[in-house]
């Protein structure tokens, strides 16, 4: 190409953006912010059995390990629906998981590759590598170092103008860009702490401190054993994943006008593996898997004791 040096950014950003991408932030590889926070997290135990997560402690510290002589982090995040994915009942899983889209490690590839391939192309000989929730790099922190949003106490990265409803996805690369020193965003939290008040288990703990071992996220997506019942009758009709920290969140805008989008419960307690991944197979309901789903439905409905979404007030949970 034949833009100037100093035209490359605002060219990149450009095709960020015109790729769907709703922000895009530079900076340098080395040890990232919160790092140490991290580490005692993990020492902590407050990771559950997610082991992966103690592994490859060096490479966490410094991106540049990925892929040799990295000299620049890219963070991206896009946005998925604020709309919750429901069951013609009421029953919801977490926004995140999109069930009638492939899933985001797989879709989302193709602009990121795209965006990285034209870094090769404006700076020759250079490599790159994508990242989609695929390497060990502290995602939160770089994208908080880099400027475009700022830690909450929930421990979401929250964009001021987007909210939290997003992936976040890096894209390393040997070539220098050239952008200004970045300033990390201070926390606009302020007073607020409606994410705490509101997490149903307790698992904020404090702000800007996750229990993930208690998360409801946690204990129906990673963990492979059954919701112990203490923690079933908190699920609150929501059988995969929990965004109730993030539905209160100022920043972010919630709906209630979803469609059902998911077969209803009974169909899915009875759905064979075949049909699972027939349906399912090709996105993100796939990580937890139908066994973990179904026992999901079980445990939430033993919680909420003979009653539907729909009992509680007249009005359906969204």
């Amino acid at each position: 190409m034949s833009l100037q040096p100093t035209d490359h950014l605002s060219f990149f950003i450009r095709k960020a953006r015109a790729l769907g991408f709703i922000a895009v932030g530079f900076s340098r590889p080395g040890r990232p912010l919160f790092f140490d926070r991290f580490r005692e997290w993990i020492q902590e135990g407050k990771h559950g059995d997610m082991r992966w997560m103690e592994r490859h402690m060096d490479l966490r510290e410094n991106p540049a390990r990925l892929l040799d002589n990295c000299r620049t982090v890219i963070s991206l995040a896009y946005p998925y629906s604020c709309l919750k994915p429901r069951t013609p009942e009421g029953f919801t899983i977490a926004r995140y998981a999109e069930p009638g889209k492939t899933d985001y490690h797989r879709r989302l590839k193709i602009p990121a590759r795209k965006l990285a391939d034209s870094i090769m192309q404006l700076y020759p000989g250079t490599r790159t590598r994508v990242c989609i929730d695929s390497a060990p790099i502290l995602e939160r922190s770089f994208a908080c170092a880099s400027g475009i949003g700022f830690i909450g106490k929930n421990n979401a990265l929250i964009i001021p103008g987007h909210g939290s409803f997003f992936f976040l996805l890096e894209i390393l690369t040997t070539a220098r860009l050239p952008f200004p020193e970045p300033t990390p965003m201070e926390t606009r939290c302020g007073d607020c702490t409606l994410c705490l008040d509101v997490c149903p288990t307790g698992a904020l703990e404090a702000p800007f401190t996750l229990n993930a071992s208690i998360c409801l996220s946690y204990l129906t997506i990673e963990y492979r054993g059954d919701v112990p019942p203490s923690f079933s009758e908190k699920m609150n009709g929501c059988f995969l994943g929990c965004d109730a920290c993030q539905d209160v969140c100022p920043y972010n805008r919630t709906e209630k006008a979803a469609g059902p989008v998911l077969p209803s419960i009974d169909e899915i307690l009875k759905m064979k593996e075949a049909v699972f991944n027939e349906r399912f197979g090709g996105t993100a309901l796939n990580h937890a898997g139908l066994d973990k789903i179904q026992s999901n439905i079980r445990a939430m409905k033993s919680g909420i004791r003979g009653e539907t979404p729909t009992d509680r007030g007249g009005s359906t949970i969204l």
